[in-house]
């Protein structure tokens, strides 16, 4: 078995706690990525489990309203993350909720856009830092962000996921990874797909201009 240095050392953050900031941290830049680096108007934090109980103690408040900014885990600023936030006008809530069957350290995040968008997403840090978004928008997700992903929600019909994966191969991006999920058969689905590289603008362009495509997410590494 292959062991990094990662592994062992966990990664480069402002601390205390590689779950509990780093992962935190990861996770909201998970939904800064989801959200298209757009500036938040507002945004909810639903913490579960031990999330809730580690909240300020071990900076999870800050680490996650961080990230929401695009800050990464090493930067200076996220200690004041929550005073920056108020300063651009961004409304900050948090609530302690029980998730379900997930993983202790989870959290549900609903942001909105200054331009009135809304999105939503589950995320769990793991330990380590690592994290796992397991939702976007409702629908089932898989994510490490430890690749660059594209996530195509369309409609649930025959050779959509063909037609997407053609175009990934013109542009030459090797996946990695390919996970597809839907609400109901005939409905709403979402593809998530990790790369070994990143994905180029003009696959978002050409998969955006298919009828049953109803939004595309270009997602950059961000674990």
């Amino acid at each position: 078995m292959n062991i990094s240095m990662f592994d062992i050392l966990g990664p480069v953050m402002i601390g205390p706690s590689s779950s509990h900031t780093a992962g935190a941290q990861r996770i909201g830049k998970a939904m800064y990525m989801i959200s298209g680096k757009e500036e938040i108007s507002s945004v909810k934090f639903y913490l579960h489990g031990s999330f809730s109980h580690t909240l300020s103690g071990h900076g999870t408040d800050r680490a996650l309203v961080a990230g929401l900014m695009g800050m990464d885990a090493s930067d200076e600023r996220i200690r004041n993350s929550l005073e920056i936030a108020k300063e651009r006008g961004i409304q900050v809530s948090f609530e302690p909720q029980d998730l379900g069957d997930v993983h202790p350290n989870t959290v549900k995040i609903i942001a909105v856009t200054k331009s009135g968008k809304e999105y939503s997403m589950i995320g769990s840090s793991v330990g380590g830092g690592e994290v796992e978004i397991v939702e976007i928008n409702g629908t089932k997700a898989k994510s490490s962000g430890k690749y660059p992903t594209i996530i195509v929600t369309h409609i649930d019909r025959l050779g959509v996921i063909s037609k997407i994966s053609s175009i990934l191969a013109h542009h030459e991006v090797n996946i990695v990874t390919m996970s597809n999920s839907r609400e109901k058969k005939g409905s709403t689905a979402i593809t998530m797909i990790e790369a070994d590289h990143s994905i180029p603008a003009e696959v978002k362009e050409q998969l955006e201009e298919l009828d049953y495509i109803k939004n595309v997410v270009i997602i950059e590494k961000f674990a």
